[in-house]
């Protein structure tokens, strides 16, 4: 037998086959993370790109900084600390600065978990406040996209003299990549703004690795350009999470910069499809819930033939992810259903998990390896397993020998391009 170790959540779950049996490990390129993460850091801030200069700001005011929530890997304990001193070094005094937790449409976070994601010298020297899409008096109003999405935006954030989005460049599953104003322009809007905007899900163009002719990522960067987002400062992470660049400077010119150094970490050559791929979506907090390792199972699913199976080995400690997801899943017995009702009632964040996951689960069979109790995981209509070996020694029982096999150790960092 050959033993393999997937991460799953904060360490691994171990699974074997059968010595003649070949495998594909496919992961991301092994690029080594920075030596000195902080000069790299500091080397971006001092040499932004695009149009953005720190000595326009010397007279500013006040300065709002959009931090991700502790859904998001970012090295906040890394970015941040060298860019509360550049503001210093401007005269900008600390009291004028605040941390804003761009949450989406994500639970609020409580003051008591901001240790899980913020350095204890921030949390003791800058206020830190956390979104909250629903809290209407909270934001402000201005005006609509191109498309006719509204645009609601946090009133903190958008009133500072100077605003900056910290946050890291990865693909994304239907974004096309994160990174770049996406932290504020959807962590710290409303619901209404980023249910609007996420219905552009079924545009055959919103889809992963996308960025220029992506209608969904494109609308997120006018909703950034009317919010007035001065300064991104965005991590190029290697699987292992580590720093391997930095890009500063204007939102736009750090995206059109930082997606080839993403794409350097992420895609790997593809020769063909295969019959089964078990993945994981590269342990925590990439499997905090199943709201957030669907990504994973997106990049997986890319790889595997039309009636082939994927198995998702996701701690998911933090369960679903999404209630209003749960909730509109009650009664459904069918794909069928689920694109049905989600045609009827159009688009809402939370459902749209349903549409996602019926999307892929219609093509390919989806096998769930989670902490989730597996009624719950029925209702979604996933398939759970209790025991990740069994169920892969039952789908190898089922395939020829001739059958290929793939592992994803780092699905959500993994973009396939077949060759």
């Amino acid at each position: 037998m050959v033993e393999y170790d997937l991460p799953y959540g904060t360490g691994h779950v171990s699974i074997s086959f059968p010595s003649g049996h070949p495998v594909d490990v496919i992961s991301p390129p092994l690029i080594a993370g920075a030596e000195d993460a902080r000069l790299v850091v500091e080397t971006a801030l001092e040499n932004p790109v695009g149009n953005f200069h720190f000595e326009y700001f010397k007279a500013a005011r006040s300065v709002a900084i959009a931090v991700n929530d502790k859904t998001r890997p970012v090295p906040h304990e890394q970015l941040l600390p060298p860019l509360l001193e550049k503001i210093a070094s401007l005269g900008i005094p600390r009291q004028s600065v605040q941390l804003i937790i761009a949450t989406g449409t994500h639970v609020p976070m409580r003051s008591a978990e901001f240790e899980a994601i913020l350095p204890p010298a921030i949390l003791r020297e800058y206020t830190i406040v956390s979104h909250d899409c629903d809290d209407s008096g909270s934001l402000i109003d201005l005006g609509y996209t191109q498309r006719g999405t509204p645009i609601l935006l946090n009133r903190r954030f958008y009133e500072a003299d100077l605003k900056i989005v910290i946050g890291d460049i990865e693909p994304h599953h239907f974004m096309g990549f994160s990174g770049g104003v996406k932290t504020a322009a959807i962590g710290l809007a409303s619901r209404q703004t980023i249910n609007q905007n996420h219905a552009l899900l079924s545009h055959p163009d919103a889809i992963t690795a996308h960025y220029a002719d992506n209608p969904m990522r494109q609308e997120v960067e006018e909703i950034g350009e009317k919010a007035g987002i001065h300064l991104a400062v965005n991590a190029i992470l290697n699987s292992q999470k580590q720093i391997v660049s930095v890009v500063a400077g204007d939102p736009r010119a750090v995206m059109l910069a930082g997606i080839p150094l993403c794409q350097e970490v992420c895609q790997v050559k593809v020769s063909g499809t295969y019959d089964l791929v078990i993945a994981s979506p590269g342990g925590h907090p990439k499997d905090i819930n199943f709201y957030q390792s669907q990504k994973g199972l997106t990049h997986a699913a890319l790889m595997v033939r039309d009636g082939g199976t994927v198995i998702l080995a996701a701690a998911c400690p933090e369960g679903i992810g999404s209630q209003d997801y749960i909730t509109w899943m009650s009664g459904m017995t069918s794909y069928g259903q689920v694109f049905s009702r989600f045609a009827q009632e159009g688009f809402r964040v939370g459902p749209h998990k349903a549409f996602q996951v019926a999307k892929i689960a219609s093509r390919v069979q989806v096998i769930l390896y989670s902490r989730v109790p597996p009624e719950q995981i029925v209702r979604l209509l996933i398939q759970p397993s209790t025991d990740l070996q069994t169920s892969i020694s039952k789908q190898l029982e089922s395939l020829p020998s001739s059958a290929r096999i793939a592992l994803l150790p780092k699905a959500v960092l993994t973009i396939p391009v077949f060759i």
